[in-house]
C-alpha cells in the first residue's frame, strides 16, 4: 500500500486524528494503515494486553496462545509486513508442520496429513482407489476459488453489488460455486467418509453445517492441503508482537485497560470517544471490537445500522470450550495439531447449529505446540490447548466445564496411553462467559458469523455505518469474514474507507 496523503482542513502541521477500538488482528492492521497514510492513531483496548483473541497466557513456565493456533494463508501475513517495508521473518521464525495435522477416527484409525503433496496423494489412494486423481481435480477447482477470492473478492468492502460487476467474476461465477452446497461438492469427488470428514472439518470448526456452506469455501482446503500448515515459533503472540512493532514504528499510540464507553455523534459524525479517562475528539473511528457490542452499547439507537431483531436472526459460528493444560511429561502419540473425529460428526454439528445444546459426544481438537517449540513449556513437559466447538449463547458454568473435561480426558488418555490428569501442572478453562466478559462477544461466539450463503460478501453486516459518516467497522463480524487472514484484510479495507472519507471531506 503506497502512502496515501490526507487532505483534511486542519491547522498547519496537524494530522487528522483517528481512533481504533480493539487491538486484535483487524485493529492492529487498521491502525498501521491509518498511521502510514498520515493520521494520528489512538488504539483503545479494554484488556490489559494487546492482541484481542490472540492474547498470550503465560503461567508456571508455559506460554499458551489463548485463541488462534492455525497459521494458514502465509502470504496474507507476508503482504501485511511487506506493505511496511519489512518481512514476517523480521519478527518471528515460521516453520512448516509435517504432518500438517492429524485426524483421529479411532485408536488405531489415524490419518497423518503430510506436507508433501505426492505423499498426500498416496495417502488418499491408500484409502480410496482413484481418489488421488479426484484430489487433484478438487484442488484444481479450489485453487481457482482461492486465487480469485484473494485477488478479486476479499478486498472488496461489500457496500454494493456493483463491486462484483467484474467480467472475470461474472464469467467465473459458476466456477466459484457460490450457490452449491459444500457437502454436495465434496461428495462429488470422494466416497470414503474419512476423506469427506477431512475435507469438511474446516467449515465445521470455523463456519456452519457443510450442507449450508457454499462450495466456494473449498478454497480453505487449498490453503490447508496445498499451501501448507505453518507455525510461528513462540506462538501467535509473536505475530501480534510483530504487528504491534509495525504500529509503533508508524507512531500509533496504545491505551490498554481503556474500555470505550460511548461514541458521541454530532451532525452525523462521531465528534468524540468516551473512556474512563475522559472524552477525546477524533476525525474518524474504526470499531474493530465486537460489532454488536459497539452498536448496542456505544451508539445511541438512532445511529445503529441494525436492531436487536437483525442480530437474533444471524447464524453465528461456534463458541468454544477451551482448556489450557500444562503436563509434566511428554505425550508421544500427539502431533502439533490433532483433530479427534472419533464421534458422530453430523450429530455434533446439529447440536451446534440446529438444536443448540452441550454435545452428546463431542468432537474436539488438541494443539500441542511444545512438539514444535521448546520455548512454550518447561523441558520434558507438554503444552496443550484443547478446544471443543460449542453452540453460542448456551448455558456455561463450572460444573458443565468439568463434566466435559472428564469426557475429553477419558478419550485423550485412552488414545495416548498416558494418565494426563495425574500429570497436570497447570489447568485453566475458557468458555462462553469468558468470551463475553473479555471481548464483549455476541452470544459468546468464538469465530464470528457462520459462512452461509446469506452471510457472504455484501450480505454481512456493513463495514460502514450508514448513519454516521466517519465510523467504520472491522473484524470477524463484517467483510471478508472469520479467521485471522480475513481479519488482517478487514482492517486494511476499513482503513482505506476511512482514508477515502477523510480525503473527501
Amino acid at each position: 500500500m503506497a502512502r496515501v496523503d490526507i487532505n483534511v482542513d486542519l491547522p498547519d502541521g496537524e494530522k487528522p486524528s483517528t481512533a481504533v477500538i480493539g487491538s486484535g488482528f483487524s485493529g492492529l492492521s487498521a491502525a498501521a494503515y491509518l498511521a502510514k497514510a498520515g493520521c494520528s492513531v489512538d488504539v483503545y483496548e479494554k484488556n490489559d494486553g494487546i492482541g484481542g483473541r490472540a492474547r498470550k497466557l503465560v503461567s508456571d513456565g508455559y506460554t499458551f496462545d489463548m485463541g488462534p493456533s492455525w497459521y494458514w494463508m502465509p502470504e496474507v501475513f507476508e503482504n501485511f509486513f511487506n506493505d511496511f517495508g519489512c518481512k514476517a521473518s523480521d519478527f518471528y521464525e515460521l516453520v512448516q508442520l509435517d504432518p500438517g495435522f492429524t485426524i483421529v477416527f479411532g485408536k488405531q484409525d489415524v490419518l497423518n496429513i503430510p506436507a508433501d503433496y505426492q505423499a498426500l496423494e498416496a495417502l488418499f489412494e491408500s484409502i480410496e482407489p482413484g481418489s488421488a486423481k479426484q484430489l487433484g481435480l478438487f484442488l484444481e477447482e479450489a485453487a481457482y476459488k482461492y486465487h480469485t477470492g484473494m485477488k478479486k473478492l476479499v478486498h472488496k468492502p461489500g457496500l454494493s453489488l456493483m463491486e462484483f460487476a467484474d467480467w472475470d467474476l461474472v464469467r467465473g461465477i459458476f466456477k466459484l460455486q457460490v450457490f452449491t452446497s459444500f457437502s454436495k461438492h465434496v461428495r462429488r469427488f470422494f466416497k470414503d467418509e474419512r476423506l469427506i470428514t477431512l475435507m469438511e472439518f474446516p467449515v465445521l470448526f470455523l463456519g456452519a453445517m457443510p450442507e449450508e456452506t457454499p462450495a466456494l469455501y473449498s478454497l480453505m482446503n487449498y490453503a490447508g492441503l496445498k499451501l501448507g500448515t505453518w507455525y510461528p515459533k513462540g506462538g501467535f503472540g509473536k505475530v501480534i508482537e510483530g504487528m504491534q512493532k509495525v504500529c509503533d514504528a508508524q507512531g500509533v499510540v496504545f491505551h490498554t485497560g481503556s474500555a470505550v464507553t460511548s461514541l458521541n455523534v454530532v451532525n452525523g459524525r462521531i465528534n468524540n470517544v468516551s473512556t474512563s479517562s475522559g472524552n477525546t475528539n477524533y476525525n474518524g473511528v474504526i470499531a474493530s471490537a465486537d460489532y454488536h457490542h459497539v452498536e448496542e452499547k456505544l451508539l445511541q439507537q438512532s445511529f445503529r445500522n441494525y436492531d436487536e431483531n437483525y442480530w437474533d436472526k444471524r447464524v453465528m459460528a461456534p463458541s468454544s470450550l477451551i482448556f489450557y493444560l500444562g503436563i509434566t511429561r511428554k505425550l508421544e502419540r500427539l502431533e502439533h495439531h490433532t483433530l479427534f473425529f472419533d464421534a458422530d460428526l453430523k450429530l455434533h454439528a446439529e447440536e451446534i447449529y440446529k438444536d443448540a445444546k452441550w454435545p452428546t459426544k463431542p468432537l474436539f481438537y488438541v494443539c500441542c505446540p511444545s512438539k514444535s517449540d521448546v520455548t512454550v513449556a518447561p523441558e520434558g513437559h507438554e503444552n496443550l490447548f484443547i478446544l471443543m466447538p460449542l453452540a453460542p449463547g448456551i448455558e456455561d458454568n463450572d460444573a458443565l466445564r468439568e463434566k466435559y473435561f472428564e469426557l475429553i480426558m477419558e478419550r485423550l488418555e485412552d488414545y495416548t496411553g498416558v494418565g494426563i490428569r495425574a500429570a497436570l501442572a497447570y489447568k485453566k478453562s475458557y468458555c462462553v462467559k469468558d468470551f463475553k466478559a473479555d471481548y464483549n462477544s455476541f452470544k459468546g461466539n468464538a469465530y464470528g458469523l457462520a459462512n452461509t450463503l446469506m452471510q457472504t460478501a455484501h450480505l454481512k453486516p456493513s463495514i460502514r455505518n450508514k448513519k454516521v459518516k466517519n465510523l467504520f467497522y472491522a473484524g470477524q463480524l463484517t467483510v471478508p469474514g472469520p479467521g485471522v487472514p480475513p481479519s488482517i484484510i478487514s482492517g486494511k479495507v476499513s482503513a482505506q474507507l476511512l482514508i477515502k472519507y477523510l480525503n473527501q471531506r
